[in-house]
């Protein structure tokens, strides 16, 4: 079943309590299972310029079927595929976006976060990836 607005908003929600109890205001975006925008948060005084990267983050994720930050094992440098993260419009290969499964684990949508610390952003975005879908 696709992911509904519904379901979209229950996993903006519960991110945005994470991110509260954090005390770091995010941006957040949830895509479809076609990387489309399906909704989308801006929580007072989250960094404008992250807007664009939560997107992304989301984006990433939906098209690796992994969290973004799984990325930069293979773009990094070094890596066995560097510059992978200017494919595909530019991806980000940082913590921040996790895929969402349905029920029968088939990828439906992913979730994309921006405004703190990578590692904020990523717990942010699992917070909200464990909300009922």
């Amino acid at each position: 079943m696709p992911l509904s607005l519904n379901d979209a908003q229950t996993v903006i929600e519960q991110a945005r309590a994470h991110s509260d109890g954090l005390g770091v205001p995010m941006n957040i975006a949830i895509v479809d299972g076609g990387g489309h925008l399906l909704a989308f948060a801006r929580m007072d005084g989250a960094i404008l310029g992250s807007i664009d990267i939560a997107l992304t983050k989301a984006k990433t994720s939906i098209l690796f079927n992994s969290p973004s930050e799984n990325l930069w094992e293979y773009c990094k440098p070094g890596g066995p595929a560097p510059a992978t993260e200017y494919t595909n419009g530019g991806l980000i290969p940082y913590a921040g976006g996790i895929p969402l499964h349905d029920e029968t684990g088939t990828l439906i949508g992913a979730i994309g976060v921006s405004g703190g610390l990578p590692a904020q952003d990523g717990e942010v975005a699992r917070a909200g990836a464990a909300a009922t879908v």
